[in-house]
Parts: structure tokens; C-alpha cells; sequence
């Protein structure tokens, strides 16, 4: 191929348009035209302290039903969703310790202490340790403090080894117990302002998805295509976007593939795609052909789209949320497909908890019993994948309220209207 001169800003074009050739990473989201986007997070309101302060209230009272002592959670979206702390992990330990009656107490390297208050969104107390020092030993003066040593303490369960160690040195007649209980108890319970975000969140994807859906072009990569999406999705306000673009057989394996890819006529583009508003995430797959679709293509995305309407019927509060599987997985087998997780077929679970984190627990997977309450929050996307042929996935998520799951974002109505 003769090579080309002509510049990004050429290629791109003043109006946000494409040409019909992209090479290979040329577009970049900083240098697309999005001017004819606007931000719509304005109006989103961030998780204050006495949200914070409510969720302390629901971990305390779940620890003392569960008869635990205190809980221990080092930085991640756990520390965040409970002290606004936001952190990241290294070998100096910060951590919160949520104690059964009380205020928290945060741990912190001595030079540290200063950027840690910077975020705390709740009161709390403030213990350093120095260079020198063993931070569990920290936090075992503050459990013999408050005289919960003899307690189980609570590990929230993403925290390292080292902790756990440390901790059972520190502190030898503790009893180290998982805080599933209280960490998930309240963390898998969405309250309004959570779902607000979580919607606002989802609107950007959906927006992005839109701007982005009539400036495909033939011999565009999944880098290009990627590139379009971010660039709308920063545009409409949101955060930490991220991609997975799938072209033609690749739709085939629910992750990709790492073979060269590009956009052509009469293949499948699939698409996965979120971001975060205030720190909750999207969550949303699209899938359509480039061009004119066969029968066969036609067939499996109108079987996965009425497989993402199965789960959402099955989705009722008392449910066990495997239930939910069970009748899409159900469905799919009365059409030929699997059975169970064989190919061709749903090879993964329905769907996933989501929230600060894209994937939380719970799942909608076989086996699962915890039951559908109220303030859940999980996507929907149940695939069909044909290995060596192409793959649909179609995934919205969805809220359980008193009446009934509630999406963030509708379905799409058929594949000649893949955005809606």
C-alpha cells in the first residue's frame, strides 16, 4: 500500500466524520471534533457524608447481628464506598478499621496523613505509624482500645495476604472472619443516590454509542472505533472510559481475539463499552452488521435479544438470582443451542452485580441463591457465540425495585435500530 500523507486532523474532518479508510490506531479521542457534544453529568450529585454516615450505621448493625467486632478494609472502591478515602494500594499500609459501636479509624503512614484527610468524607479518628513501625501492631492498639480484640475481626475480602499476617502477629487471640456479610450486605443494596449515578452513567454510554454508530466506516480497526467511543464518552461527562470492540469472527469469543482486525461489509461489530460518573459505572454491549445482514446473523441476534427479555422477566425480588441463568440457559436450550455452557451457546453467566466496580457480586450464574431484593443492581447479556463464525451480545443493566427489575438502558429494538 502506497503510504499516505494526509494528517489526522484531515482524516478526521471539522464536522466529527471519518473517511472511509482508517489505519490502524491513527484516530485518537483527543484529536476527534466532538463539538457537537455537550456534558450531561452536570447535574450529578456526588455521594456525601450523610450518605457515608448511613452506610457506617448499616455496617455496624450488620456487624452486630453478625456478631463481629470490626471490619478492616484497605484502599479500593470498598474504602471509598464507606470513608471517601480514595487511595491506592502499595506495601505501606492504609486501611480503615469500622468498629462494632463508634467512630472508624483510619491508618496511614505518618507523611501521608495530610493527602488522607484530604478525602475523608466522614468523621473519624487519624492513626500513624512511622517508617519503622509495624502498622498492624497500629491497628491492634486501636482493637484492644476499644476492647474488641477478643472479637472477630472482619476481612473485606479483597485485602492482601500481608494483612492478614501481619494482623494474626500483631494481635494473636483475634478471630480473622470474612466481612462478606457486612461489606457486601451493604454494598449490593443500592440507595437512590447510587442508582442516580449509576443512570447517569449509563445515559453517557448510550449518548456516546449514538454519536459514535453513523461514523463506522469500512477498514476501521477496533483501536479507531474505540477511539471514536471515548473521545464522545469524555465529551458527555463521563470518567475512566473503557472498550472492547470485536470485529467480525472475534464477536465469536466473549473477550476477543488478538488477530488483526478490521471493519467489513457483512460482519459483525460488537461493541462493550462503560464509564463512570461520581465513581459508578455503565455497563452496555451493542452488537449489529456492517452492511447488509444474513439469515443466519439476523436469526441469532433476535434470539439473543428476546433471551435479554427472558432474564428480565425472571428477574423477581425473592428470586434466587441463579434462577435467572437457569431460565435464560433454559431458553437457549429449547433452540439447540449448548446445552449448559457448551458452544455454540451462552458460554458465561447472564449477567454480574455492578456498582463502583464494574463486576460485584452478586452473579446471575447457576447455583447462585442469593435471593433478588430490592436496590440490586446486575447487567443482562446474555450471548450467543459461534466459534470460526461471529457472536451477539447484547447487555443492558438493570435495577431491582419493590415491583420489579427496572433497566438503565432499554434494549435495542431490532438490527437495523442497534442504538435505539
Amino acid at each position: 500500500m502506497p503510504r499516505l500523507s494526509l494528517s489526522r486532523r484531515a482524516l478526521i474532518g471539522a464536522a466529527g466524520t471519518v473517511p472511509l479508510l482508517a489505519l490502524p490506531g491513527l484516530l485518537r479521542a483527543e484529536e476527534i471534533d466532538v463539538s457537537g457534544l455537550d456534558d450531561i453529568t452536570k447535574g450529578a450529585v456526588p455521594i456525601g457524608r450523610d450518605e457515608r454516615l448511613a452506610r457506617i450505621a448499616r455496617a455496624q448493625a450488620l456487624m452486630k447481628a453478625e456478631g463481629i467486632g470490626a471490619v478492616l478494609i484497605e484502599p479500593g472502591s470498598s474504602l471509598i464506598y464507606f470513608t471517601g478515602v480514595r487511595w491506592s494500594r502499595s506495601e505501606r499500609l492504609t486501611c480503615v478499621v469500622i468498629p462494632v459501636e463508634g467512630e472508624p479509624c483510619i491508618v496511614t503512614p505518618f507523611f501521608e496523613e495530610p493527602s488522607v484527610r484530604e478525602s475523608l468524607g466522614i468523621p473519624a479518628q487519624v492513626r500513624v505509624w512511622q517508617e519503622d513501625e509495624d502498622p498492624l501492631k497500629v491497628v491492634a492498639g486501636f482493637l484492644k482500645e476499644r476492647r474488641l480484640a477478643a472479637r472477630p475481626v472482619g476481612i473485606e475480602e479483597t485485602n492482601r495476604y500481608f494483612i492478614v499476617d501481619g494482623l494474626r502477629k500483631a494481635l494473636p487471640s483475634a478471630r480473622l472472619v470474612s466481612a462478606n456479610p457486612v461489606v457486601r450486605g451493604c454494598r449490593m443494596i443500592k440507595t437512590a443516590p447510587e442508582i442516580a449515578l449509576m443512570q447517569a452513567a449509563t445515559d453517557v454510554t448510550i449518548a456516546a454509542y449514538r454519536w459514535t454508530y453513523p461514523r463506522i466506516r469500512e477498514g476501521m480497526t477496533p483501536r479507531d472505533i474505540a477511539a471514536l467511543m471515548s473521545a464522545a464518552t469524555r465529551k458527555l461527562g463521563g470518567g475512566n472510559e473503557w472498550n472492547l470492540i470485536l470485529l467480525g469472527e472475534a464477536a465469536a469469543y466473549p473477550h476477543g481475539s488478538g488477530k488483526p482486525q478490521a471493519v467489513r461489509a457483512g460482519e459483525v461489530v460488537l461493541m462493550d463499552c462503560g464509564c463512570s460518573v461520581q465513581g459508578y459505572q455503565s455497563d452496555v454491549s451493542r452488537s449489529f452488521v456492517f452492511g447488509k445482514p444474513s439469515a443466519e446473523q439476523r436469526k441469532v441476534w433476535d434470539q439473543v435479544a428476546r433471551g435479554q427479555q427472558v432474564a428480565f422477566e425472571a428477574a423477581k425480588v425473592g428470586t434466587p438470582a441463579g434462577a435467572v441463568d437457569d431460565a435464560v440457559r433454559g431458553y437457549y436450550t429449547s433452540l439447540g443451542y449448548g446445552p449448559d455452557y457448551k458452544l455454540p451457546g451462552l458460554s458465561h453467566r447472564t449477567g454480574h452485580g455492578i456498582g463502583m466496580d464494574g463486576h460485584e457480586p452478586v452473579n446471575l450464574v447457576r447455583g447462585e441463591k442469593t435471593r433478588l431484593a430490592p436496590g440490586m443492581c446486575f447487567s443482562n447479556e446474555p450471548g450467543l457465540y459461534l466459534p470460526g463464525s461471529f457472536g451477539i451480545r447484547l447487555e443492558d443493566c438493570f435495577h431491582m425495585t419493590a415491583a420489579g427489575p427496572k433497566w438503565f438502558s432499554v434494549p435495542p429494538r431490532s438490527l437495523e435500530a442497534p442504538m435505539g
